[in-house]
């Protein structure tokens, strides 16, 4: 039970792995490199200690640039940080994770990850383009390797110490409790698209009673349309609460028992997105009743391809 107004500061702590995860965090997923290691610098003076990435963003090498500054100059030590990145499908052999992993710990300058994501459950054709295709220009899948391969090799990494915890992304219900049922190492974090227009109720319960964290990307649409922040129930208790749209939706999501990732490049938004406060019974239920709008942003349970991600990375 949350008993704190201030949702800024709140930790799950992982049944499935060591530490607990900061349900505020920051995202990653910035094409321009610079601007990247600068967000990631001010969330990290505002006060997120839960950063993500993924090999797929090519923003590895600026988290770790950004974390290292923060380091060196006192803005957080190691211990408090919550580092994620993702193997991406390309990799899904179980001779090439380990080599995945520690390319990813390399570019991110660390010892150690806190929690590494499959970054979806499909594998792609092995080598290093990360969009294989024929000349018709249809994905190259790997037919050759499963799932439950691909997680085995991911539960030896836990076993060499090289990261505390490992989940999966981008994944369904239905492939979560195939992993479930034999994990040896089961999943402590799940990290899927959801959003008032997305709650995912079912998947949310399933994780709560297997002592998963729920990790929601994309918790304001991604900017999309329609946009959430301009969805008239969640405006009009914003207004009452004296709270932004956006604060309105990343609280709904903490106080449901998620941790959530955002992402901006503009200061002031990074300030806004951590500065999180409890909402009244009365807003939470409102929320459940009367948003009604059910929307996916991002196809990528369907193909494994992030929709957010342009292709040219």
């Amino acid at each position: 039970m949350l008993t704190s107004n201030d949702l800024s500061q709140k930790k799950i702590p992982l049944v499935h792995g060591t530490g607990a995860i900061p349900v505020v965090g920051f995202g990653s997923l910035i094409p321009d490199l610079a601007a990247a290691k600068q967000a990631i610098k001010v969330a990290l003076e505002v006060g997120f200690r839960h950063i993500d990435s993924a090999e797929l963003y090519r923003t590895e090498e600026a988290v770790g640039a950004a974390v290292k500054e923060a380091l060196d100059e006192g803005v957080a030590k190691r211990e408090e940080l919550f580092i994620t990145t993702k193997l991406w499908n390309n990799n899904h052999r179980p001779d090439r994770v380990k080599l995945a992993f520690e390319a990813s710990l390399r570019r991110l300058q660390l010892d150690y990850l806190d929690c590494y994501l499959m970054h979806t459950p499909f594998a792609f054709k092995p080598g290093d383009e990360m969009f294989p295709a024929n000349e018709r220009g249809e994905l190259l899948y790997d037919t050759e390797v499963t799932l439950i391969e691909t997680w085995r090799a991911m539960e030896r990494l836990v076993d060499e110490g090289k990261v505390r915890a490992i989940g999966l992304s981008d994944i369904t219900l239905e492939k979560l409790k195939e992993i479930v049922a034999v994990a040896r190492i089961k999943p402590a974090v799940v990290q899927v698209e959801s959003h008032p227009y997305l709650p995912e109720w079912e998947l949310l319960d399933f994780c709560k009673r297997h002592g998963i964290v729920f990790l929601a990307f994309a918790p304001l649409g991604h900017g999309m349309k329609p946009k959430i922040t301009d969805d008239r129930v969640i405006t009009a208790i914003a207004q009452r609460v004296g709270k932004t749209p956006a604060q309105v939706a990343l609280a709904w999501a903490a106080q449901r028992g998620t941790a959530f990732l955002t992402t901006s490049t503009n200061p002031g938004h990074i300030k806004e997105n951590f500065d999180v406060s409890l909402l009244p019974d009365d807003a939470m239920q409102e929320m459940q009743d009367r948003v009604t709008t059910i929307i996916r942003l991002n196809p990528v349970v369907e193909t494994g391809v992030p929709g957010f991600v342009p292709r040219s990375v």
